[in-house]
């Protein structure tokens, strides 16, 4: 473990690699588990690799499926749209057509009166009664009429009403009237008291001098007009004026003489179809004419749901076939993108196995090469000091008058104890050394890391620091493999001894943190982890050192796993790192 400055970080081994749908790691070639398999920067970049897969593939396959489904959806809109358009239209044109027919059917009949009877026998109440009855048969909507001279006096009149004699001089249709010939005028309550407008034709006498026969229409014959087949509770039909006076009922607006809340429209001498939204802000679609030689305006008004109906359905169709595609393309790309990245990882932590073990064995076939030879070449000295130390022993025992014979035994006592002090350091390099299968025993976790203390004690006492024990009461005897927890703690405790400066201090605890689990902490006083290593100190080959092979903390990571257990490193950047192994009680990979 490389220990430099760098963040304060939480780094738990046994949490990463969990990427979905990518594998969680793979056995070595060995069968140990490689612990670069499980680390952040592989966990990263295979999900880079898979995220890069996934969106490259899928904005392939989308974009163009997008693009067709929104070409189609505006060409399907302006498709129905002009369908929508054009009965609108042809309704409105239709319609005025009608109004047109109608009003000047009446008009052609007063203007045929006035030029088939004179003057006075327009005037003859008995001739005028007989015009109007056969208006009435022939024509209908005809409720009276009137003949009026040039003073605006009405000479003779047969209807319902009582206006003979009436002065229309200074009424508005009476100057229109003297002025055009003709005239036609909006509805209106007049003398008369009841909706109704007027249709006036003028003859001129040949002396300057004029009369205008004057018929009354029902104001309900309009609205007869504008009876549409099917009209639905959201439509409506109606007349306006150029005021925007009602000429007719309003199904939306009110009875007729009201005011409409709609503008009137601009002058178009076809019809047209325009859209825009109520009082209330609501959308809504007007098809609108001009009545040509009248004051009238016809209106057609629909909501776009009324005529867009298809459409919301072909709409709706298109984005649920957008949306199932989508999800679709997008599911097969990620799961194409999962096995592929699956087998890119799968090879690349096979040939990590492979080079790990490769580094691994030539380790630790170098170290049991040295290590034999460093005990065939100790040992032998080492037999001979021991006899000859035992020998010079038995010779000052036997000995009664050997000068200062107790401190001497003490010196020869105290060669043998060195003697054989050296003889178990070379076993212990001689069993570390060997690279052998889990073989599960009974193991005392504070003493075999004191045990393994006994190789780096005299480095404690040269840099003065301090090593701290705080096992708790209780602890169990765990089930596990001795010589790899020896390698595993050495490890760390390397790397810890490497991280202090000379007087600080390294801190072993062990807990309990349920019946099946024990846990074991190193923590020193060190300069901390940065973020940016601790993502990488698990990786095979990963190492900071200037020398080294960067496989310490690899080889623990896969021991620990190999034997159950898990590990993870704490680190706080100028306070030091916290390394804790949890070990089960009972080897559950045995």
């Amino acid at each position: 473990m490389s220990h430099t400055p760098g963040t304060d970080t939480n780094y738990k081994k046994g949490q990463i690699g969990k990427s979905a749908g990518l594998p969680q790691g793979s056995a070595g070639a060995d069968g140990s588990a490689v612990a670069g398999s499980e680390s952040p920067k592989f966990s990263k970049r295979y999900r880079r690799l898979f995220i890069y897969l996934s969106i490259s593939t899928a904005l392939v396959s989308l974009v163009p499926l997008i693009i067709m489904t929104f070409i189609n959806y505006h060409q399907y809109q302006k498709a129905f749209r002009s369908e929508m358009i054009y009965p609108i239209s042809r309704y409105t044109s239709n319609t005025k057509k009608s109004l047109e027919f109608f009003l000047s059917e009446r008009k052609s009949a007063l203007t045929m009166i006035i030029n088939d009877k004179s003057f006075d026998e327009l005037c003859n109440h008995e001739n005028l009664s007989q015009v109007l009855t056969n208006m009435k048969n022939s024509f209908g909507g005809f409720v009276d009429l009137g003949v009026i001279d040039s003073t605006g006096s009405q000479r003779s009149y047969v209807g319902p009403y009582k206006v003979e004699g009436k002065n229309y001089k200074d009424q508005a249709w009476f100057h229109e009237v003297s002025l055009r010939e003709f005239f036609i005028s909006d509805v209106f309550m007049g003398y008369r008291n009841f909706p109704h407008f007027v249709i006036a034709v003028k003859k001129d006498k040949g002396d300057g001098d004029f009369y205008i026969l004057r018929a009354t229409i029902d104001s309900e014959m309009l609205n007869q007009q504008l009876l549409i087949t099917g009209l639905r509770p959201s439509s409506d039909a109606f007349l306006v004026n150029r005021e925007g006076i009602l000429q007719s009922n309003s199904r939306f607006y009110g009875a007729v003489l009201g005011k409409c809340p709609i503008a009137v429209p601009p002058y178009s001498a076809t019809a047209e179809v325009t859209e825009l939204k109520d009082e209330k802000g609501q959308p809504l679609i007007l098809g609108y004419a001009y009545v040509e030689h009248s004051p009238f305006i016809f209106m057609l008004l629909k909501r776009p749901e009324e005529v867009m109906g298809n459409w919301f359905r072909l709409r709706n169709e298109l984005l649920g076939f957008l949306i199932i595609s989508m999800l679709l393309v997008v599911s097969v790309v990620v799961g194409g993108s999962a096995i592929m990245v699956n087998r890119i990882r799968e090879t690349d932590v096979r040939q990590a196995g492979i080079l790990h073990k490769m580094e691994y064995t030539n380790k630790m076939a170098s170290i049991g090469r040295l290590a034999a030879g460093v005990a065939h070449e100790i040992n032998n000295p080492l037999a001979i000091i021991n006899e000859k130390a035992g020998l010079l022993k038995d010779f000052v025992t036997i000995a009664e008058n050997f000068p200062k014979k107790e401190r001497s035994i003490e010196i020869i006592e105290a060669l043998i104890k060195s003697v054989e002090r050296c003889s178990t350091i070379t076993h212990r390099l001689l069993g570390f050394a060997k690279h052998m299968d889990i073989e599960t025993e009974t193991i005392h976790l504070d003493s075999l890391l004191k045990e393994v203390l006994g190789f780096l004690e005299k480095e404690a006492q040269y840099r003065n620091i301090e090593i701290k024990f705080k096992v708790q009461e209780t602890i169990p005897a765990i089930e596990s493999d001795r010589g790899q927890l020896q390698q595993v703690f050495l490890n760390i405790l390397n790397n810890a001894f490497a991280a202090v400066d000379k007087g600080g201090y390294i801190e072993i605890s062990i807990g309990q943190t349920d019946r099946k689990w024990v846990t074991l902490t190193i923590t020193d006083n060190g300069c901390g982890i940065p973020d940016d290593y601790l993502e990488h100190i698990f990786e095979p080959f990963f190492t900071t050192k200037k020398s080294g092979t960067g496989l310490g903390l690899s080889i623990t990571y896969g021991i620990v796993e190999k034997l159950g257990g898990q590990i993870s490193v704490k680190s706080k950047v100028g306070l030091g790192t916290s390394v804790i192994v949890n070990l089960p009680v009972m080897n559950i990979q045995a």
